[in-house]
């Protein structure tokens, strides 16, 4: 008797969970196909029904971050409402600078911890991974406040290639900010980088001051 359509559905959203977690603990090259499917509950036979080789399962976990439910603890932001605009812009900042993401290996952003092995890639990977930055760069870009570092006197909207540049560099920083955070091994100076960042990444975005986090 064939599956119903949804269970293969549910099938590929496990795998991709089983991956999503295992690449970001141990990288995009150290983890097997049968330890994928093992994170899973399912046996190795299964994964060419769902996905045509291991190049295709890196760029589609990559990109699962983006629509993975439930969120990761620290993506949870409390609202009465969904965040949107300047909200959700700063809500992203801080839950993505937060310490609960920096301690969150399995669940962080891919951005973070796979930087290094999608750089040395393939092309698939190489582009869900600029899928999942242009994500956080529409999220800022669409929120810029005043730009600090415009000529005087000039009009420069946030939908210009100015603005698109200023939500790249905050991306930059937020992303940065994080890898230089988990690197270290010293909790203060870790705790001073993700604050520092923030802080920065906010003045830049033209939101004015924040918070420690």
């Amino acid at each position: 008797m064939p599956y119903a359509p949804e269970h293969k559905a549910e099938t590929r959203t496990r795998i991709l969970d089983s991956a999503r977690r295992l690449f970001n603990r141990r990288g995009l090259t150290e983890i097997s196909i049968d330890e994928i499917m093992a994170g899973a509950g399912l046996t190795r036979g299964g994964f060419y029904s769902h996905f045509n080789n291991k190049e295709d399962l890196y760029a589609e976990a990559i990109l699962h971050f983006a629509h993975c439910q439930p969120a990761p603890a620290w993506q949870r932001v409390d609202f009465t409402a969904p965040p949107e605009g300047l909200q959700l812009a700063r809500a992203v900042m801080a839950s993505y600078l937060s310490r609960d993401h920096a301690e969150d290996i399995e669940g962080s952003c891919p951005m973070i911890g796979l930087a290094t092995d999608v750089a040395r890639g393939g092309t698939a990977a190489k582009a869900a991974y600029r899928q999942v930055l242009s994500m956080m760069v529409g999220i800022f870009g669409e929120a810029l406040g005043p730009d600090a570092f415009a000529t005087p006197g000039s009009n420069r909207g946030v939908d210009d290639e100015a603005g698109r540049k200023r939500a790249l560099a905050v991306v930059a920083l937020c992303v940065g900010g994080m890898v230089l955070a988990r690197a270290v091994d010293d909790a203060e100076t870790a705790a001073n980088l993700r604050t520092a960042a923030h802080r920065y990444a906010a003045a830049l975005a033209g939101w004015g001051a924040t918070d420690a986090i």
